[in-house]
């Protein structure tokens, strides 16, 4: 299918703009992603959720949190614990892939949603960082369940891009350590492996006609690990879950972009836990680019990708 067409009516806009960094740092090329990221409408967050924000302790210092819940909920609910994505390097609460989809997914599936800001690998941050806070979140939301209103036996975690992959580690780590597991794993366009598997000849056609802004090419790719874990050799199974044993794993939903250089490490993931059997079940975001969660719903296509990770929390658990 060919790119949705708001996006491709606005792909223009993203020309001559070198990297994600640059989008990020450049002023100039910062306002052009600004326009290319206007949505076909104007956008309200879901009037019925309530929105506070907390701090949980983390072996590295207070980790910001913020917690999403439907307004008039009585019984104990489904939750999630979700992070955000940005290479490692990016993101925060109020990224639409944080503060939308966990206000959007507390809506539809009437759910508490906890969004973590854990610590970015910036300036001498690294791995295990990361993991160590979304973990320390993880347990403070399951130790304290009842105290949330939440059903202990339905939490489930995840995250986008970046986020994805720490959620993933999350659970490496409490499989490996007999910590208390989710119900459910919700993975966004995750970055699991280290090479990415190779696209499709027929997507990789599409990825070569798209501005650099928004590829994932291998020299970059490689820095983005660096920066992140150090090294490129002899990383921890946690550091590309991809590599890590998967046995014992929950049910998983993956949410896979269309035209999205990391869109092989979802599908490989996929197949890695049906062969352990993992129950899993994938979704293709049709025309869409990576982080597409990043938008909002006004876009009919990730309203659709919100409904399939909202269905999740609301299914009973396995």
């Amino acid at each position: 299918m060919p790119l949705d067409p708001h996006i491709a009516a606005r792909i223009h806009l993203l020309e001559g703009i070198p990297d994600w960094d640059s989008g990020r740092t450049n002023p100039d090329h910062a306002a052009a992603f600004a326009e290319f990221a206007v949505d076909p409408e104007p956008y309200d967050l879901p009037a019925n959720v309530e929105i506070r924000d907390d701090v949980v302790a983390g072996p590295h210092g207070p980790i910001p949190v913020r917690v999403y819940r439907p307004s008039g909920t009585t019984a104990p609910l489904p939750a999630l614990l979700w992070n955000h994505g940005g290479g490692f390097t990016g993101g925060d609460l109020d990224m639409n892939e944080s503060h939308v989809t966990s206000a959007e997914l507390a809506h539809r599936a009437q759910a508490l949603v906890v969004a973590v800001d854990y610590r970015l690998a910036n300036d001498g941050v690294q791995y295990p960082v990361p993991v160590d806070d979304v973990e320390a979140a993880w347990l403070w939301l399951t130790a304290n369940a009842s105290a949330l209103g939440v059903d202990a036996r339905r939490i489930a975690i995840g995250g986008a891009s970046a986020g994805a992959n720490l959620a993933a580690a999350t659970v490496v780590r409490l499989v490996a350590t007999g910590g208390p597991l989710p119900s459910t794993l919700l993975l966004a366009y995750p970055a699991l492996h280290f090479p990415f598997p190779a696209l499709s000849d027929e997507v990789q056609a599409v990825m070569a006609t798209l501005p650099d802004m928004i590829r994932f090419h291998p020299e970059g790719s490689r820095r983005m690990l660096l920066n992140y874990a150090g090294r490129s050799v002899d990383l921890q199974p946690e550091v590309m879950p991809g590599h890590a044993p998967l046995a014992g794993f929950p049910t998983t939903r993956i949410l896979i972009s269309e035209y999205d250089d990391i869109r092989p490490s979802g599908e490989l993931f996929a197949e890695q836990l049906a062969e352990v059997g993992v129950l899993v079940e994938t979704r293709l975001a049709t025309g869409m680019l990576h982080g597409h969660l990043n938008r909002t719903p006004t876009l009919p296509e990730v309203s659709r990708s919100l409904d399939f990770f909202a269905e999740a929390l609301l299914s009973p658990r396995e």
